[in-house]
């Protein structure tokens, strides 16, 4: 089990507080004998190119593993250069609700925020 020797991504209290309280009432659906992690990452598409994932999932041989507030959180190492440094945010108001990324490598964004291009 590879251990990053930092966090690579940040996690304000609110984000915190709001994935603590979907692992408590999301049932563990583990396919293997390991726990899930909060799995980050990156993918294809979007406005701006890439999309931010954020998703409970089984770690894989390409992932980094870190624990955040005991969070078991998993990043596949390829796409980390994406993400180092970003924070991650929960909102819960009137004009806007859900997970929010703030990434100092995004050379662009959209308006929807979920969305950016390097």
């Amino acid at each position: 089990m590879e251990k990053t020797a930092e966090v690579l991504v940040n996690f304000t209290v609110g984000a915190i507080n709001e994935i603590k309280q979907m692992i408590a009432i999301e049932p563990n659906k583990s396919t293997t004998n390991q726990p899930l992690g909060l799995r980050l990452g990156v993918e294809g598409g979007g406005c701006a190119g890439l999309s931010y994932t954020l998703a409970f999932d089984n770690k894989t041989a390409e992932d980094l593993e870190y624990t955040v507030e005991d969070i078991l959180v998993f990043m596949n190492k390829a796409q980390s250069m994406y993400l180092l440094g970003m924070e991650v945010d929960y909102k819960d108001g009137l004009n806007a609700r859900g997970f929010t990324f703030s990434n100092p490598n995004a050379q662009s964004t959209c308006g929807c925020g979920s969305s950016f291009g390097v």
